[in-house]
C-alpha cells in the first residue's frame, strides 16, 4: 500500500517591522506592528501563499532598547479575533503566559477565538522570561524557572480539562418542549491540585476543534518535556549545523514517545530568517546593510 505524500508546513512569526531588528529602515519596509492595516496585510499575503499558521508573539513588558515591534504591539487575543473575519484559512496562534493568567480565562479565551475563527485558534505556552513583567502584577520577581514549567504543566492540564467539559451537541435549543441545554453533556472539571482549584464546567459550548492547538517553543530540559508531554507544534531555533539540527529533532521525538505519544502527533517548526537577494552575494549584501543599521 502506498504512503501518503508528506507535506510540509509553514507558519509565519509576525512582526510588523520585520524579523530583523533594523528591517524598519529598510525603504519598503512597515514602521509599526500596531496598524491593524499592516496585520492584515501581512495575514493575507501568507494566506495567499499557503501557510498554515500566523502567530503572534507576546509579552507583558516593554524595554524601549527592545526589538521595535515588541515596544509597540498588540494583545494578540484581540488582534486574532480581528484578523479571524479578514482571513479564511489560516491557523491563528497567540503567546499567551501562564505566569500572569488563571486557567479559566486562558480556556475561554481560546474556545472563544476558535468558534469566531472556525476552528482555527491555537496557544502558544509560555512561562515568561523577564523579571520586569512581574512588577506589571504586584510580584516582586518571577517565580524560578523550572517551578514556572511545573505550574505550566498543572495550568495545560486545567485549560484542556476545562475544554472537555461539554460534550458536542450539549446545546438543544429545542424550542417546541423548551429544552435549550442538554444537562448530562455539560460536567463539572472539579481540579483541585497543588497550583490551581477550578471547579468548571466552561460557560461557553465545546469549540470546532475540541482541544484548540497547543505550541510550544522552550529549550531548557522542563521547556523539553512540556513540549514532549502537551505540545501539538514546536518552535524549534538550532543555531548550528545540521547534525546538531537532527539530534534535538530525535531527542524531542524520543522524549515524546516517553510521555505515551505518538512520534508523528508532535509537529516541529524550526524557525529561519530569510534575507533575499536576487543571487547569494546581493542576498548577503542586504545582510550586511541591515547589520550596519543596529545601533
Amino acid at each position: 500500500m502506498p504512503m501518503s505524500k508528506r507535506q510540509m508546513h509553514l507558519g509565519v512569526f509576525v512582526l510588523g517591522t520585520g524579523n530583523h531588528s533594523a528591517g524598519w529602515r529598510w525603504e519598503a519596509a512597515y514602521a509599526t506592528s500596531c496598524s491593524f492595516a499592516v496585520m492584515q496585510s501581512i495575514a493575507s499575503i501568507a494566506e495567499r501563499g499557503k501557510f498554515d499558521l500566523l502567530f503572534i508573539s507576546d509579552s507583558v513588558v516593554m524595554d524601549p532598547g527592545d526589538h521595535p515591534s515588541f515596544v509597540n504591539r498588540f494583545e494578540p487575543m484581540t488582534l486574532l479575533a480581528a484578523l479571524s473575519v479578514v482571513t479564511r484559512h489560516i491557523g491563528l496562534g497567540a503567546t499567551v503566559s501562564t505566569s500572569f493568567s488563571e486557567p479559566f480565562h486562558v480556556a475561554r479565551s481560546f474556545a472563544s477565538l476558535d468558534h469566531i475563527s472556525g476552528g482555527r485558534a491555537a496557544w502558544n505556552v509560555v512561562t515568561s522570561t523577564h523579571n520586569a513583567a512581574a512588577l506589571n502584577f504586584s510580584k516582586d520577581r518571577l517565580n524560578e524557572h523550572d517551578l514556572r514549567y511545573e505550574i505550566a504543566t498543572e495550568f495545560v492540564d486545567v485549560v484542556r480539562g476545562l475544554w472537555d467539559t461539554w460534550d458536542y451537541g450539549a446545546i438543544v435549543a429545542d424550542k417546541p418542549t423548551g429544552t435549550f441545554l442538554d444537562r448530562s453533556k455539560v460536567r463539572p472539571l472539579n481540579h483541585k491540585g497543588r497550583f490551581f482549584s477550578v471547579k468548571g464546567p466552561l460557560n461557553i459550548e465545546r469549540c470546532p476543534q475540541g482541544h484548540p492547538l497547543i505550541i510550544q517553543a522552550g529549550g531548557s530540559p522542563p521547556g523539553q518535556e512540556l513540549s514532549a508531554r502537551s505540545a501539538d507544534l514546536v518552535f524549534s531555533v538550532v543555531n548550528g549545523d545540521a547534525v546538531s539540527a537532527k539530534a534535538a529533532y530525535d531527542g524531542l521525538k524520543q522524549r515524546v514517545v516517553k510521555h505515551g505519544r505518538a512520534p508523528e502527533h508532535v509537529a516541529i517548526l524550526p524557525g529561519v530568517m530569510p534575507i533575499i537577494g536576487e543571487s547569494d552575494q546581493q542576498a548577503k549584501d542586504e545582510l550586511a546593510r541591515l547589520q550596519s543599521w543596529l545601533t
